[in-house]
């Protein structure tokens, strides 16, 4: 029992207030979530620095991050890796790697320096399964109250899929701009899901085709379109 009170991850849930802490980062020292008030926030992490998966990563973000601010969404990596590594590792990254059409490529968001893993074991990042000093790949989505909306992990060898990771925060946006749930596989453009009849009636109403541009596979299944333009408006609004 004690092995496994050792061994226990603290790990904050999906609806639970994102935890707070203060950092020194390679744009200087942040209050998180605080400073990023208003904002959708996507906290990540990674194992370490130079790293080949890491830097194929790191190039990534930083070539898609217009992407992520279009969507009033701000990135913050973290490694627990030094300040000063950080920055001779981002150097690299601009100076010497081209890699998969990315070169020249230039990190501008924070990377947080956490060598005493504060805040990766606040965040349930560092597995002890996996690692106890390093890391694993977690991507937490923040909302603007500061509420954690989703979470993905991956292990160390496998990298992120960042076009499933702009679908996410495009989701969780329009989930909350339409009151809608989303079907698998959804992308802007796809039908979504109505959200499910509250009574007896509004069921029948709904198999017999009387609401407004809704289908329904059974009762309980009712989808309705939604346009990628009417979606993109209220995404990219601001």
């Amino acid at each position: 029992m004690e092995q496994q009170e050792q061994n226990s991850v603290n790990m904050p849930r999906i609806g639970d207030k994102a935890p707070a802490f203060t950092a020194i980062t390679t744009q200087g020292k942040i209050n998180f979530p605080t400073d990023f008030s208003g904002k959708w926030k996507i906290l990540f992490s990674h194992p370490a620095d130079f790293t080949p998966v890491c830097t194929t990563e790191f190039m990534t973000f930083a070539t898609r991050q217009k992407e992520f601010e279009a969507l009033n969404c701000q990135l913050v990596g973290l490694s627990v890796d030094g300040l000063f590594s950080h920055i001779a590792w981002l150097r690299n990254i601009k100076e010497k790697i081209d890699y998969n059409g990315m070169k020249d490529v230039e990190v501008t968001f924070p990377l947080i320096e956490d060598i005493k893993m504060e805040v990766a074991n606040k965040y349930g990042m560092i597995q002890p399964g996996d690692s106890e000093t390093k890391a694993v790949r977690a991507v937490f989505f923040i909302d603007t109250k500061d509420i954690i909306r989703a979470i993905i992990y991956y292990p160390a060898s496998l990298g992120r899929n960042f076009d499933e990771i702009l679908r996410a925060l495009k989701g969780l946006q329009t989930a909350d701009n339409f009151g809608v749930a989303l079907p698998a596989d959804w992308e802007p453009g796809k039908d979504v899901i109505v959200p499910p009849a509250g009574s007896c009636g509004a069921a029948k109403e709904r198999m017999q085709g009387k609401e407004e541009n809704v289908h329904c596979y059974d009762w309980y299944l009712c989808t309705k379109k939604l346009s990628k333009e009417t979606v993109e408006d209220a995404l990219y609004k601001s």
